[in-house]
């Protein structure tokens, strides 16, 4: 399994997870969105579920733009901001967040 796989696997997992106790907004169980995850949500989260979370968002994103490239500092210096502004802004979409320090 390549490395992408097993992120998303594990994001599959964290974010089931948040849907299955709660934390998630309320919805019929299937698809899920990105859009739904609030701040809390993954700042709940610990350790390496939070850092897949967080790493599925910059990917997300980084795709949606069309681009395979990034760079790594710029990275560690977002998710950094993103942690911080997700600390202070719980109620903030996760999604919102990290566009907001991109």
């Amino acid at each position: 399994m390549t490395v992408l796989a097993r992120m998303t696997a594990v994001v599959v997992v964290v974010l089931a997870g948040s849907y299955a106790t709660g934390r998630a907004d309320a919805q019929a169980p299937g698809d899920r969105t990105v859009e739904q995850y609030k701040c809390k949500d993954l700042m709940r989260e610990s350790g390496s579920n939070r850092d897949v979370a967080i790493a599925f968002l910059h990917g997300y994103l980084t795709g949606k733009s069309g681009s395979s490239k990034f760079n790594v500092d710029i990275i560690h210096k977002q998710t950094n901001a993103f942690i911080e502004r997700c600390l202070d802004n719980p109620n903030e979409t996760a999604l919102d967040a990290m566009l907001s320090v991109r």
